[in-house]
């Protein structure tokens, strides 16, 4: 994972980062494991090659060894002059012959013969028949000598082999000066890290181009979609102060609507009403000008009709005018509609409200909430037969929550939605932004009328 601070940075810069650092990893191990590998092979060829060429000279000496296991002072001296004074001499700079046990039997250093140093792992490995070869390896006490002379120097472990059977009588080392060794082994490492350096630096350079063009092409998309969700918010905002306009404008409206259906309402009752009592009164007055048996029946049969339309015009006025609601709390709105109800139809109305008496209502809302219940328990009386009519209100999460419900036959085609129904009510709400569901109770049978509002 990156740091933090790279959050700000493009994608392309991250990578150039992340990139370089693995590209930088890569390569020093990339050009450590060529390096060794190729100055192993290069040493191993030389060794193999120089190690050949002393076994055919060295090892008709060293035959001695399978027998005696140790060299007679001859055969020392015929190592000591076949390597000094002659062009082979030049390279070998120094050399040690061991028989089986490790015990040095010849060597350069006359003082260094008879000595056991030990069975190093070089030399445990040349006695199991293998040629080893070390380059600036001169770590050991017995090539304190050498590693004096301060030159490069290849360490070649050769194995001694009886001539007739094969079998490993002894190791000769040798230790050849390698200045040319050394300047071929500095070569190919320079080349090595160079091919690796020169690959490395094209793919990396590559792919940051690849990853340059689709950066751009991020935060050129970013800068649009940016720019999309500034529009998109500013049309959002647009849009909720189109609405808060609208569902303002919708509550003046029902305000108005409302103030206009109590002053209908007060021109029925003192209108038309009171011309209506007036003509009764003067039914009566006329009884007693035609006492026919045939006069008294028509003027009842009047007299009915105009009591059903004064009965008619009272109650149309009484719906039409709404109660003080202004200072009344939530919960009391809603008792009072249902109150109203029983005394008009006679049937039971069980109320649960739960608003806060100091819940803040707008006078539009006021008005839903009257009219909402007043249709809802109007609805369950037509539909449902007054059938354990209930109201219940609450507030959770600053939705206000009506529900109207029945225990009638449930929701069929036949609800009504004329006049102030259903389909009014529905606006109504809408308007304020809430809603408004008449379904089938999950529960029992019946029917609820469930409105919710902010």
């Amino acid at each position: 994972m990156l740091p933090a601070w790279t959050k700000d940075l493009t994608l392309a810069t991250r990578f150039a980062l992340a990139g370089g650092v693995v590209l930088v990893l890569s390569a020093a191990l990339i050009g450590q494991f060529s390096a060794r590998r190729i100055e192993a092979a290069v040493v191993r060829s030389t060794a193999d090659a120089t190690a050949l060429f002393m076994d055919s000279v060295i090892a008709p000496l060293g035959q001695e060894l399978s027998e005696e296991n140790d060299l007679s002072p001859g055969a020392r001296r015929a190592v000591s002059e076949l390597l000094s004074g002659t062009p082979l001499g030049q390279r070998v700079i120094s050399y040690k012959l061991r028989n089986r046990d490790g015990v040095l039997v010849a060597a350069s250093d006359a003082s260094l013969i008879g000595r056991d140093f030990g069975l190093s792992g070089a030399v445990a490995r040349a006695l199991r028949g293998e040629v080893i070869a070390t380059f600036e390896d001169l770590h050991d006490e017995e090539d304190s000598a050498e590693a004096a002379l301060g030159l490069p120097l290849l360490e070649i472990y050769s194995p001694i082999r009886a001539a007739w059977s094969g079998e490993v009588i002894g190791v000769a080392e040798f230790y050849e000066v390698a200045t040319g060794l050394a300047n071929d082994i500095a070569e190919a490492r320079r080349n090595v890290w160079t091919a690796v350096v020169l690959v490395l630096g094209c793919i990396g350079c590559a792919l940051y181009l690849i990853v340059l063009q689709g950066s751009r092409t991020i935060v050129r998309q970013q800068g649009e979609l940016a720019r999309q969700l500034a529009d998109l918010r500013a049309m959002s905002n647009h849009n909720t102060q189109l609405r808060l306009r609208i569902q303002q404008a919708a509550a003046r409206a029902t305000a108005m609507n409302e103030t206009a259906l109590r002053g209908i309402g007060a021109d029925l009752h003192d209108g038309p009403a009171q011309y209506m009592g007036y003509a009764a009164l003067r039914l009566d007055s006329l009884r007693a000008l035609a006492p026919g048996e045939a006069a008294q029946r028509e003027i009842d049969a009047v007299m009915t009709s105009v009591q059903d339309a004064i009965r008619e015009i009272r109650q149309i006025s009484r719906g039409l005018a709404l109660p003080d609601i202004e200072n009344r709390s939530p919960c009391e709105i809603l008792r009072s509609v249902a109150e109203a109800h029983m005394a008009r139809t006679g049937v039971a109305v069980a109320i649960d409200c739960s608003l806060p008496a100091d819940l803040p209502l707008d006078p539009a809302r006021r008005i839903c909430l009257y009219r909402f219940a007043q249709e809802g328990l109007t609805n369950a009386w037509r539909h449902g037969q007054g059938s354990d009519t209930s109201l219940s209100a609450a507030l959770a999460e600053g939705v206000i929550r009506v529900a109207v419900r029945d225990r009638g036959p449930g929701v069929s085609s036949e609800r009504s939605e004329d006049g102030m129904g259903l389909a009014g009510l529905r606006d109504r709400v809408e308007s304020l932004g809430g809603t408004v569901v008449l379904r089938n109770r999950d529960d029992v049978p019946g029917a609820e009328l469930v409105m919710e509002m902010e």
